[in-house]
């Protein structure tokens, strides 16, 4: 009895078995989900003492600043949707991208709680600095996307509107907000994603699997698939691709040294002859 009430509770032995395991982690992602959910109903649900104002339209407003800037100094402009759902259905798409971005932070410390059960300390430890490193690192490339990256891209996007005369008619940019801010969420997704290169190395060399010298020696190898991955990602212009590209190549040598720091010392081998 006592062993099939020790089993019931998903342990055996003082170990959690593999249902209580799956069930831990079964929770512990309903919570991130309901969390998210939540923050989802919140961010499109109109703002107290309003009717169409919510977060997620203070978020549209954000991220749609670096265009409407460069926009207003030229003389004004506006953005326009050519389908009766589309505005409807970017909210929504906001809220989901600012729900997705708060819990982010929560989703990670229940998948670490998951987890740092089954390491020893020292594990622990060697391990907490990658998780607390993440969201800083993701914060940085989101960043970089918003201050720098956007409006030297939108500048150069914006510079081929043309006056009309001489019988050609005027060129003018009136953007889509379904299609701006899908472009912007997937440059803010793949830069962060971008920067989060020095974690996922460095723990592949703290488990083992690669080595500073293997990083090293396939230097090259990184340096084309940086720009491959910037011509997938951004923009089709030079300034865009150079401006992920560029970091990443850093990133990548930053995670070298880091390697080599992290890195076990080499056995020194003894001549016995």
């Amino acid at each position: 009895m006592a062993g099939q009430g020790a089993e019931n509770s998903g342990l055996e032995d003082g170990r959690m078995t593999l249902i209580g395991h799956l069930t831990e982690l079964r929770n512990r992602l309903g919570i991130a989900l309901a969390t998210f959910l939540v923050l989802f109903l919140l961010s499109v649900a109109p703002l107290p003492g309003t009717t169409s104002n919510s977060i997620s339209y203070q978020v549209f407003v954000f991220l749609q600043a670096p265009l409407a800037e460069i926009l207003h100094e030229k003389g004004g402009g506006r953005m326009i949707f050519t389908a009766l759902h589309e505005g409807f259905f970017t909210q929504i798409k906001v809220g989901f991208f600012t729900a997705l971005c708060i819990t982010f932070p929560i989703i990670s410390m229940q998948l670490w709680k998951f987890i740092a059960p089954g390491l020893y300390k020292n594990e622990r430890k060697a391990f907490l600095p990658f998780l607390m490193a993440t969201p800083i690192l993701f914060l940085l490339g989101a960043a970089m996307v918003y201050y720098i990256v956007t409006p030297m891209a939108w500048k150069f996007f914006v510079s081929f509107e043309m006056l009309g005369g001489g019988g050609a008619l005027p060129i003018e940019l009136e953007p889509r907000i379904s299609e701006y801010l899908s472009l912007m969420m997937r440059l803010i997704f793949a830069f962060g994603l971008a920067f989060e290169l020095p974690i996922v190395l460095l723990l592949l060399v703290r488990a083992g699997l690669v080595t500073h010298q293997g990083l090293a020696e396939k230097r090259k190898i990184a340096i084309v698939v940086s720009f491959v991955a910037a011509a997938i990602l951004t923009p089709p212009d030079v300034i865009s691709q150079l401006l992920l590209a560029i970091p990443i190549i850093v990133l990548y040598e930053i995670s070298i040294i880091g390697a080599r720091w992290i890195s076990p010392p080499e056995d020194i081998e003894f001549d016995n002859s």
